[in-house]
């Protein structure tokens, strides 16, 4: 079975979000397993950042 075109689930989303790793200098979403190019931000109602790991984003 081919799994690297299967969704990730809501709490490999959530553990993602919240890695520190995942975020340079605190507010650059930088994670090649997240397929998604705009992540929402860490801090709520302050819109979307773009995951920079995405060959998308640039």
């Amino acid at each position: 079975m081919d799994t690297t075109n299967k969704k990730p689930s809501k709490e490999t989303i959530d553990a993602w979000h919240k890695d520190p790793t995942n975020w340079k200098l605190g507010i650059f979403y930088f994670n090649r397993e997240d397929k998604r190019i705009f992540p929402p931000k860490r801090i709520a109602m302050l819109g979307w950042t773009i995951n920079f790991a995405n060959p998308f984003s640039f």
